[in-house]
């Protein structure tokens, strides 16, 4: 069909709303420290430990629950990207994020399923995004805690459950919850949606747009371009996914399946 493609999807729920344990192995102490830092700034972070070499990290990584790795490339002996290697062994590898203060790495890293590539220095900001992915990327275990969103209009509070919602929408300091039959406007930003709301399985496909996993239905893709559809066939609607977040999005449903 013209280079176009649609894959569907069954709807589904949940996703866990656990903090994240995280293990950082970088060569350097001070680096390590400093990263170690802003990682436990972050409220969604539960633990963090630290290993100065990829050996020690490895038999750490065996011994006990890790989310997620972030590794340094460069370092003596087993180096970042041969460690990412054995992970990828293990029956339920770590997410893996790749710390290093060089580009050129950064294809072989995606090719490894990275899930982010941070460049040195490392900011708040930037580590926040990453952070946010890392949420996004939790396995789906146990079911999340579904909430309530009061929502106004005309005066009167009413209340949307989370679930229900199937995209968001960002319109200036404001955001629009969309459910199948209706929209709402709220004075939140979209970025702290997306941060507050990725255990929930909310994820950014657009600049301008998060969207619920457990309401996709459809991926589609045509003329290099992807878009996914929420709500149903019949009656769903069709949003653009970003080329920076394409091929995110199409792991997560393809883990998601």
């Amino acid at each position: 069909m013209n280079g176009r493609t649609t894959q569907a999807f069954a709807a589904r729920q949940g996703a866990p709303g656990g903090r994240l344990r995280i293990l950082v192995v970088d060569d350097e102490p001070p680096a390590a420290d400093e990263l170690s830092y802003l990682l436990t700034q972050d409220s969604r972070v539960a633990e963090v430990r630290t290993c100065l070499n990829a050996t020690d990290g490895l038999q750490q990584l065996q011994g006990s629950g890790v989310d997620a790795v972030f590794l340094d490339i460069q370092m003596p002996g087993l180096n970042g990207l041969e460690l990412a290697r054995l992970l990828a062994r293990f029956k339920t590898p770590p997410a893996v994020v790749f710390v290093t203060a060089h580009e050129e790495h950064a294809l072989e890293a995606f090719d490894l399923r990275a899930v982010d590539y941070v460049l040195k220095p490392v900011r708040a900001e930037r580590l926040a995004e990453t952070v946010t992915r890392l949420m996004g990327n939790m396995p789906e275990e146990e079911p999340s805690g579904d909430v309530q969103i009061p929502v106004e209009l005309g005066g009167v509070t009413r209340f949307v459950w989370r679930s229900q919602i199937t995209h968001v929408e960002a319109q200036g300091d404001y955001a629009r919850l969309h459910t199948a039959d209706a929209s709402h406007l709220v004075r939140v930003p979209l970025t702290q949606l997306e941060q507050e709301w990725a255990s929930a399985r909310f994820v950014r496909i657009h600049r301008s747009l998060l969207v619920n996993l457990a309401h996709v239905t459809e991926l589609r893709s045509e003329a290099g371009r992807c878009s996914v559809v929420v709500g149903g066939a019949s009656r769903g609607t069709e949003l653009q996914v970003s080329r920076r977040h394409t091929r995110r999005l199409k792991d997560l449903l393809a883990r998601r399946s």
